[in-house]
């Protein structure tokens, strides 16, 4: 059974918006693809990611290779992006199901 899962990213400010998508490779495996992004730091996670297993979505962030790849690439720290891709990993391997993720940032006036 082919399972693939697709995500849009709309990071904020930045305006560099893209998407991904992950596919179920074999029964603990997913591959990912980041798919029309302008941003030059995840063209490099593009081509620095490629699959992930079960077991590294559970690994501290530190040794996650997700989060590996992302810090090689250059992207910051508040870059959704990484996050994303873990998401739509779990999303594609059945851990999760793909369900939107919302973080609203709003100025309140003291």
């Amino acid at each position: 059974m082919s399972r693939a899962v697709h995500v849009r990213v709309d990071p904020g400010i930045c305006g560099f918006c893209c998407e991904i998508r992950a596919t179920l490779q074999e029964k603990r495996v997913a591959r990912l693809r980041i798919i029309n992004s302008n941003c030059e730091h995840v063209q490099k996670l593009n081509a620095e990611i490629g699959e992930v297993g079960m077991k590294d979505l559970f690994l501290p962030l530190r040794r996650n290779p997700v989060i590996i790849a992302a810090e090689k690439a250059g992207c910051h720290a508040a870059c959704p992006v990484p996050t994303a891709l873990i998401k739509a990993a779990e999303a594609a391997l059945g851990l999760a199901l793909p369900k939107p993720v919302v973080i609203d940032i709003y100025l309140e006036e003291a």
